[in-house]
């Protein structure tokens, strides 16, 4: 029932910019905890950035998102978004967009489409950053 959609991968040049969505069915997206996660040449996935979903405001990035990457949402289009500027060839991944069901508890490093009912996967977008 659940579904996440990723779309705006691409390829750029190192320093560009790319704006992945997320487009979610199934659940109310307003009262989910949402983030991306990322595989790179490793075989597992790693946090990227967070948004809470319900009570205040609170947003995570990865140390290597921080200050280039801004994660938001829109409820009303049931959309997360991840907005990624000077990009950096070690950028190229595979981006997920998740579900937590876990209560906002996140795993800095887990296995890619993990099957745990806590975390629910999209099918990935591709991210390429050349040079």
């Amino acid at each position: 029932e659940v579904q996440l959609v990723e779309s705006g991968g691409g390829s750029v040049q190192a320093g560009g910019s790319l704006r992945l969505s997320c487009t979610a069915s199934g659940f109310p997206l307003g009262d989910s905890h949402m983030g991306w996660y990322r595989q790179g040449p490793e075989n597992e996935c790693e946090l990227v950035s967070t948004i809470r979903g319900i009570g205040t405001t609170y947003r995570y990035y990865a140390e290597f998102a921080l200050r280039r990457f801004a994660i938001s949402r829109d409820n009303a289009k049931n959309t997360v978004y991840l907005q990624m500027d000077s990009l950096k060839p070690e950028d190229t991944a595979v981006y997920y967009c998740v579900r937590n069901a876990n209560g906002g508890e996140w795993a800095e490093k887990m296995a890619c489409s993990s099957k745990d009912d806590s975390y629910y996967w999209g099918r990935g977008t591709q991210v390429t950053v050349s040079s």
